[in-house]
């Protein structure tokens, strides 16, 4: 679909961030093929205490997730970020031997992800911004418009606040979680994953759904 043509589509800025966080998030299959590679590593880990075999089925997992899009003929994008996750965690864990390992990255993902939502938040820059202007074809006209500003400040702080949580939460478990670091680690990324990423999303479409602001397309130039 053309700018043009999605513009049409979505003539206010609610219905523009519904659209983009829709295609952002890879619905419900999203999430489960973003969940079960870890699940099946925190389970293979505490029933063999095996990290290799536990790293080999995890990996195993995700690659049989993306063989199983390509076959169907769907998009692979969500299986491709999770395997990449997947393939970052497996390396920090086998170079160091250590199981626990295997979460790090995903806690310096959301902690360096919440620094950059808070900076632009700051900046008033926020990224929620950035997906209306995927939708108009300018990539930074919206920021002209203090209304539409205000509302992507507020929705880039729902985006913000569930990798907050899972930074505050994960890190100490990380750090002084011991022998059961690893079982703790996985359950609280499982539980701590979509489910408070679906709660933000619920807040943000009852937020989007108080409004219609409208969409300002571009001025051509003469």
């Amino acid at each position: 679909m053309s700018a043009e043509a999605e513009e049409v589509a979505h003539d206010t800025v609610e219905a523009a961030v519904r659209a983009q966080l829709a295609k952002a998030l890879g619905g419900v299959r999203g999430m489960v093929e973003a969940a079960v590679p870890t699940i099946a590593f925190t389970v293979s880990w505490i029933t063999t205490e095996q990290l290799k075999l536990s790293l080999i089925i995890s990996v195993s997992l995700s690659v049989v997730l993306l063989a199983v899009r390509l076959v169907q003929r769907s998009t692979p994008q969500f299986v491709i970020n999770s395997l990449i996750g997947i393939a970052i965690g497996a390396f920090f864990a086998s170079r160091s031997g250590d199981a626990k390992a295997y979460f790090l990255p995903g806690i310096l993902w959301n902690a360096g992800y919440s620094l950059a939502m808070l900076v632009s938040i700051i900046t008033r820059w926020p990224v929620v911004g950035f997906l209306i202007g995927s939708v108009t074809g300018d990539p930074t006209a919206w920021h002209k418009d203090p209304g539409v500003v205000k509302l992507c400040n507020r929705l880039t702080w729902l985006l913000l606040i569930p990798c907050v949580i899972r930074v505050a939460v994960q890190l100490p478990v990380y750090v002084y979680g011991g022998d059961q670091a690893v079982a703790a680690l996985g359950i609280t990324k499982i539980l701590m994953g979509w489910p408070l990423q679906v709660a933000a999303l619920g807040s943000m479409l009852w937020l989007l759904g108080r409004g219609r602001t409208p969409i300002k397309p571009p001025i051509a130039p003469a």
